[in-house]
């Protein structure tokens, strides 16, 4: 027997909880952004200002902090919407937040791979001479290893994500035809039960039923009573 109308399925479980990736995500985007700012910018001796160890170009600095500022924050955002969640009641606003979720994390999943290229080819083409103490140069290995870490925390975040979307596509979560069974006006009334005031066997006290034909009924004659 297949389910009434406004049933809803049973739950399908997820493969994976986004929670975990998320977290994975956060702490790869502090090992970035921490790395680049303790030990990303060397001293210069000679001019006295502070240069970035990539090749002494700022906005491979720059963009590995700010990308790694970013990603964290958009962690904590995510997460606190994967607690909010099922609070939502409105089936649009739950699809617009898996459709974000997708959207977000395919794109971070990009800036991370742009920002491991950069920081990869300016560390390749930096020169020894600039760091001859060779200062920094585990920081500035880790946040070039932990960015490429990031490309597949946050392109696993996508891929649950859209699992995420078409199972609520396949379940009522998303549908539209979903009705509250109490407001479901094709359902028929319950009879109405008359309260039992005696020893009942079947324990459901008796059904109220007009009798037929109670109205139209016709004396049978006047009958004289003995007296």
């Amino acid at each position: 027997m297949g389910p009434s109308r406004g049933q809803l399925k049973p739950r399908q479980p997820l493969p994976l909880e986004p929670a975990s990736k998320r977290r994975q995500a956060r702490v790869f985007s502090i090992v970035v952004f921490g790395s680049i700012v303790n030990e990303g910018y060397l001293n210069n001796n000679s001019e006295g200002e502070k240069f970035c160890i990539y090749n002494r170009n700022p906005n491979a600095c720059s963009y590995g902090v700010a990308v790694g500022v970013l990603a964290f924050l958009t962690c904590l955002l995510y997460l606190a919407l994967d607690v909010y969640f099922p609070q939502i009641s409105s089936v649009k606003d739950r699809k617009k937040a898996v459709l974000s979720d997708i959207g977000v994390s395919a794109f971070w999943a990009f800036l991370w791979f742009v920002g491991f290229c950069f920081l990869a080819n300016q560390w390749q083409v930096s020169k020894p001479k600039d760091n001859p103490m060779n200062e920094g140069t585990d920081a500035a290995r880790a946040a070039i290893t932990f960015s490429f870490f990031s490309i597949f925390t946050w392109a696993g975040q996508a891929m649950l994500a859209f699992q995420r979307y078409q199972i609520g596509a396949d379940s009522a979560l998303f549908s539209q035809d979903y009705m509250d069974p109490s407001q479901d006006s094709s359902m028929p009334y319950t009879p109405y039960v008359e309260p039992s005031t005696g020893p009942d066997p079947t324990g459901m006290g008796g059904t109220y039923q007009q009798p037929a034909n109670a109205f139209d009924a016709e004396p049978q004659g006047y009958q004289s009573q003995g007296y």
